[in-house]
């Protein structure tokens, strides 16, 4: 086994793998008395009609919604309605489970968040603070802390740009420069091969490709209870887009748990075949 530390990444989605349904359906929806059907259906309407960015407009439409129905778009309101999402079984003891394990192994794991929802709210959730990073779709404040415009939209062609960001270690966000920086792969602080993107929907696909195709994990959850799901995760892995699939239960001993688990075995034993070949090698 290598002596260095070895450093992984696990990039997740929120809406779908992390909790059921989008974050936004939890407490925002209620607060301004609009059900998601009607809600996402104006947004498509919207999207369509205006040839637009679907992620924008539907940031766009929750002020616009929120003014019309005198609800608070602070910050902390936000982050008040993050604390009220109710996480699918097993994630909140998911993050210092699989960090004592993967050190128990000399790996410096992170976990990462890139999701279209929003970063107000995941930042009032339980597992917020054990993110390294958060790569979320966000609003600009004015002086008073008061929600007035979308200031990042993550969509899911965008999403691929912060896995590369993670591979760079590139993470400002108002650098450009730095993830378009040429770095050579032996000198990137976290390899795509190093890993893991675990995500349930669409709009993860191009991250699923990106990591499967880079040596990478990637990893299809779905909600047992949910009627097709598990089909649906089936497709990715019969599309080339996934590696495996697994139901949405981060419950210690589960199929994730051991997945996970699994390629943080194999990153390492890799990284030990390296090594002796390199050494033999001089």
């Amino acid at each position: 086994m290598p002596k260095k530390h070895m450093e992984m990444a696990i990039a997740y989605d929120f809406d779908g793998t992390l909790a059921d349904g989008n974050m936004q359906e939890h407490q925002f929806l209620p607060d301004i008395g609009m059900k998601p059907k009607a809600f996402w259906a104006e947004v498509k309407r919207l999207t369509k009609e205006h040839q637009a960015d679907e992620v924008l407009v539907y940031m766009n439409l929750m002020l616009k919604k929120a003014r019309g129905a005198s609800v608070p778009v602070r910050r902390k309101d936000f982050k008040d309605r993050g604390r009220t999402i109710a996480l699918f079984e097993g994630v909140e003891g998911w993050f210092d489970r699989i960090n004592d394990y993967a050190r128990s192994k000399c790996v410096k794991l992170e976990h990462v968040l890139v999701s279209s929802g929003n970063a107000e709210i995941f930042a009032g959730t339980a597992i917020a603070p054990k993110f390294a990073h958060t790569y979320a779709s966000k609003f600009m404040f004015d002086e008073n802390g008061v929600a007035e415009w979308p200031a990042l939209a993550v969509n899911y062609t965008t999403k691929t740009q912060y896995l590369f960001r993670i591979n760079k270690g590139a993470h400002d966000l108002s650098d450009n420069s730095a993830v378009n920086k040429f770095v050579a792969k032996s000198e990137r602080p976290i390899p795509f091969e190093n890993m893991i993107f675990i995500g349930d929907g669409s709009t993860d696909i191009p991250c699923f490709r990106l990591i499967k195709e880079q040596g990478g994990l990637s990893i299809a959850v779905y909600k047992p209870s949910t009627k097709g799901a598990r089909g649906k995760a089936d497709g990715y892995i019969a599309d080339g887009r996934v590696h495996c699939v697994a139901p949405a239960n981060y419950s210690e001993g589960g199929d994730l748990d051991k997945i996970v688990k699994a390629q943080i075995d194999a990153v390492v034993a890799r990284s030990g075949v390296e090594a002796f070949y390199a050494k033999g090698a001089k």
